[in-house]
């Protein structure tokens, strides 16, 4: 199938909807243009990825799963950023290059992978050298997957959960947990871990240049799904990938119409939308050290909601979070 048609009959995700994006939208809620959010040096990613320099993260506009709690819905499922042009999306990469990034960090870029793929292969021609980070919900199609091979080193997919009930209700994907599994295991059999250490100003701090590091976010009161997870991750990732236990699930201020807020307090009465207690935080600190995985990070539990992103901002993170190199209301910052 050529690009073009990846686009006029789109059957780039799993929900293969079919649509022409050139004339309207998919359930991505995108047409065939790349439209981007944000671009910034972040230091919230794991140690590995951020390492000295930050992330060069790029937050891609749209996203094939409707998730409920999305932190990031304003560009998600509101549709917040600008277009670019192919030549553009290679610039942005080259200033992140520029400004000391350890990596090319795509978020949520799974309806855009043609184009994707051709800006990277524009960014390379232009001299960028930094490995490239597929950062994605994981609902991804691994006939997609092979057009980002050799152009994408690093993946970070979610694995949300192995519950059809959880990811229908949640994520308006029951299919989600096959799918995820099939991508994720596809990752892994492409992309042997490759770590290194890098020395900077006397401090060395390993940094993955290929591989995969695999997140889940534990939802409040649903500890048993959890344990789900990493069962399946310990039988099938352990000493081949990463794991990423996140323990930071924060309710979100939402805003949008009545009926947008009405659907999402439905969705989100599939969970208790609240903060992670502490008796979870210890039963989680229990579960991973029973499962003694090769390689796992887990986030300690905080109760700080400062971090929550706001993209209508230039900034749209804490400065300590992270550095705007270009935004979809300005462009090119400084």
């Amino acid at each position: 199938m050529q690009n073009c048609d990846l686009y006029t009959n789109c059957r780039q995700c799993p929900r293969n909807c079919g649509v022409n994006r050139s004339s309207t939208t998919g359930s991505c809620k995108e047409p065939s243009d790349i439209r981007i959010a944000t671009a910034c040096l972040h230091f919230g990613e794991e140690p590995l990825i951020t390492v000295h320099g930050g992330s060069g993260t790029i937050f891609l506009t749209g996203c094939n799963l409707r998730c409920a709690f999305c932190q990031n819905y304003q560009i998600s499922q509101q549709g917040m950023g600008a277009n670019v042009s192919i030549e553009e999306f290679a610039e942005i990469c080259i200033r992140l290059q520029d400004a000391g990034a350890e990596n090319i960090n795509l978020v949520t870029g799974s309806h855009h992978i043609p184009a994707i793929a051709r800006g990277l292969e524009e960014a390379k021609k232009k001299g960028l050298n930094l490995p490239v980070c597929w950062n994605s919900s994981g609902y991804d199609s691994t006939q997609m997957l092979s057009m980002l091979d050799g152009l994408v080193s690093i993946w970070l997919p979610d694995l949300k959960t192995l519950s059809p009930e959880i990811s229908r209700n949640l994520c308006a994907a029951a299919d989600y947990p096959e799918a995820a599994k099939k991508a994720i295991s596809w990752m892994i059999e492409h992309n042997p871990l490759r770590i290194e250490q890098v020395t900077k100003d006397g401090i060395t701090k390993d940094k993955i240049q290929q591989g995969v590091i695999i997140r889940h976010l534990f939802l409040p009161g649903r500890f048993f799904e959890t344990a789900d997870v990493l069962d399946w991750l310990k039988q099938n990732a352990d000493k081949k990938a990463i794991i990423s236990l996140m323990s930071q699930y924060t309710p979100v201020p939402f805003k949008g119409t009545e009926a947008e807020l009405n659907a999402r307090s439905k969705a989100l009465s599939t969970i208790e939308n609240r903060l992670v207690n502490t008796t979870e935080d210890t039963d989680l600190k229990d579960l991973i050290e029973a499962y003694d995985f090769d390689y796992l990070f887990y986030q300690d539990l905080c109760a700080d909601t400062e971090w929550l992103p706001d993209f209508d901002r230039t900034q749209p993170f804490s400065y300590k979070l992270a550095k705007p190199v270009w935004h979809w209301k300005q462009g090119f910052i400084g």
